[in-house]
């Protein structure tokens, strides 16, 4: 086994497979990644609610890589080991007009900056801390169709997944398209509730170390992954509030339930429209409870009460 460094003083915004590879490696060699924040050096410990009106829309997100890897070929799947992963001190999270699941009733501006400093909690105001369990929104294989595609849109061959169960000790299979794969890694998030519903989680830069391995004829239709232990570990530790959303549309039963946590947090926390829109989105977990029923669906909103202390 050999072990590498990538920085990233170079990156790319989208999927491309003719994008040349930054580094080549061996199966089972481990390689030590530098990812930047999800926005790309623009936001600073010092940045205001106004700011998040003065970015332009980004290119999409910054990416580490291609990485090239001996010997996967199509229908392989390359075996993504996270061994170790070390945040920034400090990250963001932001309500933006054009962005999130209630863009159009919640767009801020809106901008919370934490400090990650002591590796174990980030404090979203007092009395509320939140658990940081670290991993990367991205991890991805060039897809085989030609030219570029974006990087919001997940893709069958990884991307932005933004699946928070993908933390350190777990090992995510991705589908092979193009010979080498080409590994492309970002959008490092230290928190998310699943669904990431005002569209930023904790977002921070991180350094990774993690293992890449060819495996051989394993033919995937989707990325499949086995998490080191239980899904919420840190956060699961007492009872949980829901709040439902029910009816025919599985989008608009989505927003019911959110809508109905922000009510919740206001009501009981005393917390700001836009401040429990955030809260959602780095704390509350989507759940489809139920989809048997037709025509209708049931969505729960899921809030952990260990996080207020």
């Amino acid at each position: 086994m050999i072990e590498h460094r990538l920085d990233s003083t170079v990156v790319h915004y989208a999927w491309d497979k003719s994008i040349p590879a930054r580094l080549e490696v061996a199966s089972g060699d481990v390689i030590t990644v530098d990812s930047r924040g999800g926005g790309d050096g623009y936001y600073t410990p010092q940045s205001t609610h106004e700011d998040v009106l003065r970015r332009p829309r980004p290119k999409g997100h910054a990416l580490t890589g291609p990485i090239r890897v001996r010997g996967a070929r199509p229908g392989d799947a390359i075996r993504v080991d996270l061994i170790e992963m070390r945040t920034w001190d400090w990250g963001y999270t932001f309500v933006g007009p054009g962005w999130g699941l209630l863009q159009d009733e919640l767009p801020g501006p809106f901008l919370k900056i934490w400090d990650l400093s002591n590796g174990r909690t980030a404090q979203f105001a007092p009395g509320i801390e939140i658990p940081i369990e670290p991993f990367h929104g991205i991890l991805g294989l060039a897809p085989a169709a030609a030219g570029e595609h974006p990087t919001m849109p997940p893709l069958r061959t990884g991307g932005n997944m933004d699946t928070k169960q993908l933390v350190v000790g777990s090992s995510v299979w991705l589908p092979v398209e193009v010979d080498g794969g080409l590994f492309s890694i970002g959008d490092a998030h230290a928190a998310q509730g699943d669904g990431e519903v005002c569209i930023t989680a904790i977002e921070t830069g991180a350094t990774t170390r993690l293992r890449l391995t060819v495996v051989s004829d394993m033919p995937l239709s989707a990325p499949e992954f086995v998490t080191p232990g239980p899904l919420t570990p840190a956060a699961n530790t007492g009872s949980w509030y829901g709040t439902m959303g029910i009816g025919p549309d599985l989008m608009e039963a989505t927003k019911d339930a959110v809508r109905a946590m922000i009510r919740y947090l206001g009501r009981e926390r005393g917390l700001t429209p836009n401040e429990s829109y955030v809260l959602a989105s780095v704390a509350v977990d989507l759940k489809l409870s139920e989809v048997v029923g037709a025509p209708n669906w049931v969505v729960s909103a899921c809030l952990p009460q260990s996080i207020f202390r």
